[in-house]
């Protein structure tokens, strides 16, 4: 794409007045943006209003500034010393734009991306989940994503914090099981321009999926962190997908939208179940009463999809550890659902110092969660 496209695709995406729907009106009617640009006021104003008419022939303020930084962007590798990513711009009128997307309601018209060169995946699977999940909850997303991606599938999230990065991790570490590539590991739509990384804890997270999937943003260079964009970007989340798996969810969050757009896109929704007494789960549970298919394993999904597993390394990941040992019979006694220490004081009927010296050491072994409020939860491993 010379400088000329890229500029007069810009100006359309940053015409103030003009969404993603009257774009795909103009272009469908004049073409590629520089013949929109070139029609006069009484043209355009058969497909749009007169004030988006009036917009469309005034080039927007910063227009110059934003398409010289989006070409140095994509000419700059010096932010990838080792030349294993790449950076592009795919348009509404581009071959290599996502068929998945096309069929959404309201596709973006610019792409950007930054990782490796892959077809878009056909086998894609969204997670999503809480921003605080419980630790069986992050367990859970990152060894459903290992698994996924260790059967030949593509994860796609929101490189936000709890789920999304859990996914994103089980994903990358799935991938390394491949003998061969298989496409790319996992894909991170995120709500901010390109060049920013957001939250900036996962500033490593996103170096990594660069290296081994792809991150992809609808928004300008520059774009910040602003509430409304998040929403906004999950209808890519699951655009991309086959179909999206609910981890853990609150009744009101962005996860829920999430499934909704899915459904809304004619795409299966999938959700994990959870403890009854954890308002981390009654999102997944208001899912599955509405529809949603309750998943125990990845297999579920997989079946449910018609996906076979796709050809790994027999040699595994790494070592589990050895189960710590549990003579007193704590585990049982905590069960499922999370306890507090009188509680498991009572059932156990250990005196105090030795049921927090076995919890201790239950939990240095990866066993048990300490949670808020004093409570402890077993953590169940695949």
């Amino acid at each position: 794409m010379d400088r000329e496209e890229l500029g007069a695709w810009l100006r359309l995406a940053m015409t103030p007045g003009v969404g993603n729907d009257s774009a795909r009106r103009l272009l469908s009617a004049f073409g590629l943006p520089q013949a929109i640009f070139e029609q006069g006021t009484a043209a355009l104003e058969q497909l749009v209003s007169p004030a988006q008419a009036k917009a469309l022939t005034q080039e927007p303020p910063k227009l110059a500034e934003q398409l010289q930084a989006t070409l140095d962007w994509l000419a700059d590798a010096s932010a990838d010393p080792e030349g294993g990513t790449v950076r592009r711009i795919v348009t509404l009128g581009d071959a290599d734009y996502p068929e998945s997307l096309l069929a959404i309601e309201d596709p973006p018209l610019m792409l950007y991306l930054l990782g490796q060169v892959r077809p878009w995946p056909v086998r894609a699977l969204a997670m999503v989940g809480s921003r605080n999940p419980t630790p069986q909850g992050s367990l859970n997303a990152q060894q459903f994503a290992r698994a996924f991606s260790s059967a030949g599938l593509t994860v796609v999230s929101g490189l936000a914090l709890g789920v999304d990065g859990a996914a994103h991790e089980g994903a990358l570490e799935g991938s390394q099981q491949w003998l061969e590539p298989l496409g790319l590991a996992t894909i991170a739509v995120i709500g901010t321009g390109i060049d920013r990384v957001y939250p900036r804890q996962h500033r490593d997270l996103a170096h990594r999926i660069a290296q081994h999937g792809l991150i992809v943003s609808e928004y300008p260079l520059g774009t910040p962190p602003l509430a409304p964009n998040f929403p906004k970007r999950n209808r890519l989340v699951s655009g991309l997908a086959r179909g999206t798996l609910v981890v853990e969810a609150a009744l009101q969050s962005g996860s829920l939208i999430t499934a909704r757009m899915a459904n809304e896109q004619g795409k299966e929704v999938f959700a994990i179940p959870g403890s009854i007494h954890s308002p981390q789960s009654r999102g997944c549970h208001a899912l599955i009463k509405q529809g949603a298919k309750l998943v125990e394993s990845a297999q579920d999904v997989l079946e449910e999809l018609h996906w076979p597993a796709a050809p790994v390394s027999p040699s595994p990941l790494s070592t589990p550890p050895a189960p710590a040992r549990d003579e007193t019979g704590i585990l049982e006694a905590l069960g499922a659902d999370p306890a507090s220490l009188d509680a498991l004081q009572a059932r156990t009927g250990l005196p105090t110092a030795t049921l927090q010296a076995r919890l201790l050491e239950l939990e240095l072994d990866g066993r048990v969660a300490r949670l808020p409020g004093g409570l402890f939860q077993r953590l169940v491993q695949a």
